[in-house]
Order: C-alpha cells, then sequence, then structure tokens
C-alpha cells in the first residue's frame, strides 16, 4: 500500500464530483469558494448537479465523473461534494486497471464515500483521506467551518508536517496506546462490504469507525455482523466518533460490543458526520494515544 499523497500548490487543480446524493447548489458554491480562496484551482464534474431519482446523476454519470477526474493528470486531489447514498452501486461501473494507472492522488470525503476509501485501497493501494466534504456540514455553511476547512486545506497542502489530531473532550472507554495503519469509516457502509471484494479487514490496524441516524438496535447488529464476519479479528486500536442521532448511549453499545477485543478504544472523536470534522488519513501508520485523546500521523508527500 502507498503511504504518500501529492503536496498541493496554489494554483493545483482539484476535482469536486458527487457519487451519491444530489447536491445543494448553494453549499456547493461556498465549498467550492473556500477551496478557490486557498489557491485552488477548482473544477467541478460535469454531473454534479443532476438529478436521477435518490442520486445526483445515474450510476454511469456519477462514474465518469469519478473516472474523469482520477485519470485527469491534471487533476491533484479528488473531492467529494457529499455523501448520502450511491456509491456502492458505482464500483462495477469503475475500471481498477484505469485507476492503479493513473498518477496518485488523494480522495477526500466521508460517510457514503467509505465504499470508495476501500475500492481504491483494494484496487490502486492509494492513500484517501476521510474528511468534510465540499458542500457537506464543516465546509458548506457559513457559520461553522472555517477550522475544518483550514484543516482539509493544511492536510492537502502540507501532508508531509506530523499532526497530531486531538480531541479533548473524547472519552477514553479502553485506556491504552495502539501503532498501525488507519483503516475503517462509516459502520453502515463497512458492513454492507462484507462478502464483497473491496470489504478488507481491520487486522493490525487502527480503525476510525463513525456513523449517524442508527437506533440502539441497528448499530447492535452492525458491530455485531463485523465481528461475527471476523472483520475486527487483529485490529489494534479503534477511534470512534461521536455517533449523532444514534439513540441514549451510543458508547455504551460500543464499550459492550468491542471491548472484548483488548485493544484501546477512544470515543467521541471529531470523524464522520456533524459540523466538526477532523481530515483522517487511511492507509498511513498512526499512533492511538487515549490518555492523549489523540491520534499521530505523518503522510510522506510527493512532489
Amino acid at each position: 500500500m502507498a503511504e504518500s499523497i501529492p503536496r498541493l500548490r496554489p494554483g493545483d487543480r482539484v476535482a469536486v464530483v458527487a457519487p451519491s446524493g444530489p447536491v445543494s447548489p448553494e453549499r456547493l458554491a461556498y465549498g467550492c469558494d473556500r477551496l478557490r480562496a486557498a489557491g485552488l484551482d477548482v473544477v467541478v464534474g460535469a454531473h454534479v448537479l443532476a438529478r436521477h431519482g435518490l442520486f445526483a446523476g445515474s450510476d454511469e454519470q456519477r462514474a465518469a465523473d469519478l473516472t474523469a477526474a482520477w485519470c485527469d493528470e491534471r487533476v491533484r486531489a479528488v473531492l467529494c461534494a457529499r455523501g448520502g447514498y450511491g456509491a456502492l452501486r458505482l464500483l462495477d461501473h469503475l475500471d481498477p486497471g484505469r485507476f492503479a494507472a493513473a498518477a496518485p492522488k488523494p480522495l477526500v470525503g466521508s460517510s457514503d464515500v467509505t465504499v470508495l476509501h476501500r475500492w481504491l485501497a483494494e484496487h490502486t493501494g492509494a492513500v484517501s483521506l476521510y474528511g468534510p466534504m465540499v458542500a457537506g456540514t464543516a465546509l458548506g455553511t457559513d457559520r461553522l467551518g472555517h477550522r475544518w476547512a483550514g484543516e482539509l486545506i493544511r492536510t492537502l497542502m502540507s501532508p508531509e508536517q506530523t499532526r497530531r489530531l486531538h480531541c479533548p473532550d473524547a472519552v477514553e472507554l479502553v485506556p491504552g496506546r495502539a501503532e498501525g495503519p488507519v483503516t475503517g469509516g462509516n459502520l453502515n457502509l463497512l458492513a454492507a462490504l462484507l462478502g464483497s471484494p473491496e470489504a478488507g479487514s481491520a487486522a493490525g490496524c487502527v480503525v476510525v469507525l463513525e456513523d449517524v441516524n442508527k437506533e440502539a438496535h441497528r448499530l447492535d447488529r452492525l458491530f455485531t455482523q463485523l465481528l461475527r464476519a471476523g472483520w475486527f479479528d487483529g485490529a489494534v486500536g479503534v477511534v470512534a466518533g461521536r455517533w449523532r442521532n444514534c439513540g441514549p448511549d451510543p458508547d455504551a453499545i460500543l464499550y459492550e460490543r468491542l471491548a472484548p477485543l483488548g485493544v484501546p478504544i477512544l470515543a467521541g472523536f471529531d470523524v464522520g458526520h456533524g459540523p466538526r470534522q477532523l481530515t483522517v488519513p487511511l492507509g498511513v501508520p498512526a499512533v492511538l494515544d487515549t490518555g492523549g485523546r489523540s491520534l499521530t500521523y505523518t503522510v510522506p508527500a510527493l512532489a
């Protein structure tokens, strides 16, 4: 697996695509303006504002936009507009050979984009970024996203700097320190990938997990499904998000299901859904320190 991403510079081109649900034009414009204010040349996929049922265009249109952006040598990073649902339907429309032959670049997104992170890891070995989306809450609104947009821009433009992602109000469920490459993403999508070539495994990894709008029994079912499938076997640590709208005590479910793994677990991290969204690289070594409420990593930068 590659452990480096290109270092972006002012004037570099980035592409915005919409692999999942329909996109708000207003939020898209606001998020693109933030990227342009950082000096980036932002281009938007041809079908980003399309509508086709639940999706931002047909499967073929969304796959074509992603492929065009990834395979364009002028594009140095690909950023997703939003999540929702639909990325899973793209996988059979993507050509692994074309993606693997293209110059490495980061894909940025979270939630439904989890399946694309896993697909890229399986078929290209590319490092990708689990972070805020261009038309999402953290970038595409006026009041909330200045810090999180800045975190994303700094990660793209100075990836080689060691970063300590620190959440002082995170909860130390199982104390300890762990080191390994980062994997994971949205809990629901990781479960949806079971049985597919992109399912992957948590073996040897620090696992990042998050989700939103799950009743307690659904959250328990997802953990149980992944446990019974052996997906968590060999994991070395767990970093969990804030489980927005996931019942009265989602951390209790997390603890009951995953504490028997015997690995450090930190909950309440600023990852995934919500207005507070750190940018977390997937596929690079990191150190989890539950006592310090932190995840520390360095991403070697390509020229």
